[in-house]
């Protein structure tokens, strides 16, 4: 009886229906607060998007629409022809000897100017003295104007008074004819851009290499690694994000190379026989040559999808060739081999 009576007290209480709790009502000001927690951050992020599609997104729409037509500048008017602008463009010979052009600079001064701002990103990397002179130096041609670059390289690189073929003729060498042979051509317009962008890119690579820990670095050196094998197997991965960006940047900007071969000679139209006419020097001689506004977008459209699939074949090739792994995987075999956990 007393087990029976307390097993019903016991229950009892449990067997009461819960009264449910009322719903709870938001005062104005709680949603208020919550509405600011969700969109506050599109908010504070909107002006950029907002400039953009004023200034960048509505140009690049315009663009398309105007390369599908033959453009009056007078009248701000067209006619729709079509596909027919790009047909043009890609049946001229010297869209071709642009392309050529565009691809043998991009070539002569992406890949030194990558390698030399990687040799010296991992030098001004090392505890040497005056580090901030030495930083601050190699920054200081990429804030010269590329007009100014461009206009004494070209006075160097000349045919008959150029100072490099004044030191190749003291030197009993013959001078080279800058600008009447297309490869030498390339090869001092890649000069220019180098000079101009490698401590750009090289200040970038530094600044992933600071955030390296140095622990990799240390376990390395323990496993008896030598500043090579650190360097390819610690710091060339760790800078993978970074190398990407550099390369894509360095793409964009390479095939949009302009101020270099546009200032290379008094002319400005890619030599007498375009031995260093580029894409977009070809783009502005029809857009402000000939006045043809639709060949001239249609031409720009082109460039663009061109970088676009280089741009790809770049980002394949550096998620290839560089391994993400970095320096954790020292510290990893470093531990196994002491038996301690990971």
């Amino acid at each position: 009886m007393t087990s029976t009576a307390t097993r019903t007290t016991a229950s009892g209480p449990a067997d009461r229906p819960t009264p449910e709790r009322p719903a709870r009502v938001l005062s104005f000001s709680h949603r208020l607060s919550r509405w600011d927690l969700k969109l506050s951050p599109f908010l504070y992020i909107s002006p950029f998007f907002i400039l953009f599609a004023i200034v960048g997104l509505f140009p690049i729409v315009y663009t398309a629409v105007i390369s599908f037509q033959e453009w009056d500048l007078v009248r701000n008017s067209g006619t729709f022809v079509g596909f027919d602008q790009y047909i043009w463009i890609l049946s001229q010979a010297d869209f071709w000897v642009a392309l050529r052009n565009t691809f043998s600079i991009f070539l002569l001064s992406s890949v030194p100017q990558l390698i030399l701002a990687l040799f010296i990103a991992a030098m001004l990397d090392r505890n040497i003295r005056s580090k901030t002179f030495w930083r601050m130096s190699v920054l200081l041609p990429y804030v010269m104007a590329p007009v100014a670059v461009a206009l004494i390289f070209s006075n160097m690189f000349g045919d008959n008074h150029g100072l490099v073929n004044n030191i190749l003729t003291d030197l009993g060498l013959n001078p080279i004819a800058w600008h009447k042979d297309p490869f030498w051509s390339h090869i001092a317009i890649a000069t220019m851009v180098n000079f101009r962008w490698t401590g750009y890119n090289a200040l970038i690579l530094l600044a992933a290499m600071q955030a390296v820990p140095r622990e990799y670095y240390e376990a390395a050196t323990v496993d008896g690694a030598n500043a090579f094998r650190q360097f390819w197997s610690i710091t060339l991965p760790s800078l993978k994000p970074t190398l990407i960006f550099v390369i894509i940047t360095s793409t964009i900007g390479g095939l949009q190379i302009f101020d270099e071969p546009r200032m290379f000679d008094q002319t400005g139209r890619g030599g007498a026989a375009g031995q260093w006419l580029t894409i977009t020097l070809y783009l502005y001689n029809i857009g402000w040559g000939e006045f043809n506004f639709g060949r001239a977008a249609a031409l720009a459209w082109i460039l663009f999808i061109i970088i676009l699939a280089i741009g790809l074949i770049n980002l394949a090739i550096t998620r290839r060739l560089v391994r993400d792994e970095g320096g954790r995987g020292v510290i990893q075999r470093r531990r196994r081999r002491k038996g301690a956990p990971q």
